[in-house]
């Protein structure tokens, strides 16, 4: 698992977002949250997620709390379907944008 910063404001995270990585993704994401210093939406591309569970869906939210409590905003672009159905089950599908 990956996470790139492409630019301030976009990220694109690469591999799977699972249990395993969960962790790292989120620290990862959360890193390039905290030294962004863009007022701009953060756009998460995860076109290059592969595989994909409820604790990669569970690093999502996490990065939508922690950038609210920046006063910032994120938008999630080519989510996995693995990620779609398991917010769509868990009833969180809007918050995500879907």
């Amino acid at each position: 698992m990956e996470v790139v910063e492409v630019r301030p404001d976009r990220v694109q995270v690469k591999g799977a977002l699972t249990f395993t990585t969960a962790r790292a993704a989120r620290e990862a994401a959360l890193g390039i949250l905290e030294r962004s210093s863009s007022a701009e939406p953060l756009a998460v591309d995860c076109s290059g997620v592969g595989a994909s569970d409820s604790a990669g869906l569970a690093v999502l939210i996490d990065l939508l709390a922690n950038a609210a409590k920046r006063n910032r905003s994120v938008q999630f672009w080519n989510l996995p379907p693995g990620i779609v159905a398991a917010a769509k089950i868990s009833d969180v599908d809007t918050i995500l944008g879907i």
